[in-house]
Parts: structure tokens; C-alpha cells; sequence
């Protein structure tokens, strides 16, 4: 399905196509202080529409994904990686796509502390 997405503040638009079926919650470092619920979509079924100037990097542990968050309201709405075989992906926030209905989804839990 279609959804369309972005920041708080607006200065971040995009539209992506992505399963909702399987979202997760990671307990890593980084996503358990963030509180996101996850879903993956190949990178082109992603298309930022507006705010790539206003986006801002954010790396850690392997420097392998790239957490981007609106310099302007600081909300991290999607990120860019790869799958192991190296296809290209975005990790879109459930939370900042438009008209989901959130207690709808049953997120799986994903061990990203062991990894």
C-alpha cells in the first residue's frame, strides 16, 4: 500500500510503498531510546518529496545505516541501509506515515542488541 509521511514540522515529505503486516521494534541502543516502530521497503519503492536539504546523518555501531532526521524538529521519520545480500532499503517510522491506525499493528520484537 501507498502511505504518504514526513517530520513533525513538515519540512520533511515523502510517499512510500510498504507492507505493514510485519513491522518491528528493535531493542538496540539507538531504537529503544527512540520508541519507532519499523517497517522495510526496497529503496525504490521509497521517494522523498521534499526536505533533503533539512535532513541531518546520524551513524553508529557498524556506520551501516543512515538514521536521517530533520535538522529543523529533530524527528528521525525514515532511515536508508541495506539488507545482508546488499539490497538497498529504508526503514520508514510507522509512527510518521499519515492516517495509519497504530493499534492495529502487532510489531515483532527484533533482538537488535544481540546483533
Amino acid at each position: 500500500m501507498r502511505y504518504q509521511g514526513g517530520c513533525h514540522c513538515g519540512a520533511v515529505r515523502y510517499s512510500v510503498e510498504v507492507d505493514l503486516e510485519n513491522p518491528i521494534t528493535c531493542n538496540c541502543s539507538y531504537c529503544s531510546k527512540r520508541g519507532s516502530i519499523l517497517a522495510f521497503t526496497p529503496l525504490d519503492n521509497f521517494t522523498l518529496e521534499k526536505g533533503d536539504e533539512s535532513l541531518t546523518e546520524y551513524r553508529f555501531n557498524t556506520n551501516t545505516i543512515e538514521h536521517l532526521f530533520c535538522s529543523g524538529c529533530g524527528m528521525e521519520s525514515f532511515a536508508r541501509g541495506a539488507m545482508p545480500d546488499g539490497t538497498k532499503i529504508a526503514a520508514v517510522n510507522v509512527r510518521c506515515l499519515d492516517g495509519v491506525d497504530l493499534n492495529g499493528l502487532k510489531p515483532q520484537e527484533y533482538d537488535g542488541r544481540a546483533h
